[in-house]
């Protein structure tokens, strides 16, 4: 076995053991794995994309397909929080790249760790980052932004109730036009599940994931990025239309994982 196999093997027996301490809600066995993969040599910003990320994602798909408990989920989320808050100092910090982002969650609480995430490993990359985190309405978000004038605005989702707030937040930013050069950002299960609803609500840039968060920011200040169409009355007609086809495909989802 060459050392990329084994490295490969070595992380997929930390990804199962950490699944299955989460799942039995082990706080010390969920630490113990994580300080394991530290010692090594994966650096903190590898174990929130190689581990933490993909653990998330799996945690959101077995309760969707109902083969978890709401208290499996719940007390998952929580140990994942709880790793992510201690890891958070041993982020490899890069220089400040003069750049700011602030970043909020639409509907409640259960999209924070996600949009957490993202933070962390912006403001590791160099950004200046404010977490607004979620229960902050429309009004709260477009005084802040006033305020601190962001580079960008990232708006995290997860489920497709989310869908016409975050359009109202976007066509409100758009129509009072105070911040011309800021871009807008989604991301989340929400968009992740419905391809061009990001582009149909009027947001700038979309990321699937955290790595994809930092590349598309940094290109998107590089002048990488295209300027959007802006199609407001288009969106205004058709999205409940994609809001219906998101709880149909998230309802076909659960069906064919529950089969």
């Amino acid at each position: 076995m060459n050392s990329l196999e084994q490295r490969k093997n070595e992380r997929m027996e930390h990804l199962t053991r950490y699944m299955d301490a989460l799942l039995k809600g082990d706080r010390i066995g969920c630490r113990g794995v994580v300080e394991e993969i530290l010692h090594t040599g994966m650096p903190a910003n590898h174990v929130y994309l190689d581990v933490i990320w993909p653990v998330m994602g799996e945690i959101e798909r077995l309760f969707r397909a109902d083969k978890i408990s709401s208290a499996q989920e719940h007390f998952a989320s929580r140990i994942n929080r709880t790793i992510v808050d201690q890891l958070q100092n041993k982020l490899p910090r890069k220089s400040m790249r003069e750049k700011k982002i602030a970043i909020c969650c639409a509907g409640t609480e259960a999209a924070e760790l996600g949009a957490q995430i993202m933070t962390d490993l912006l403001e590791s990359d160099g950004w200046e980052v404010r977490f607004l985190g979620a229960g902050v309405s429309n009004d709260e978000v477009l005084e802040f932004a006033g305020d601190y004038r962001p580079d960008v605005l990232m708006i995290y989702g997860t489920i497709p109730q989310d869908a016409p707030e975050v359009r109202r937040l976007i066509d409100t930013i758009r129509e009072v036009n105070s911040w011309p050069e800021m871009k807008i950002m989604v991301s989340g299960g929400l968009f992740n599940r419905a391809e061009g609803l990001w582009e149909e609500i009027g947001a700038d840039m979309f990321a699937a994931s955290p790595a994809e968060a930092v590349e598309s920011v940094n290109k998107a200040w590089s002048g990488e990025l295209p300027e959007p169409m802006r199609t407001i009355n288009i969106r205004s007609r058709r999205l409940p239309v994609r809001t219906k086809k998101v709880r149909q495909e998230v309802a076909a989802e659960s069906n064919a994982f529950g089969e």
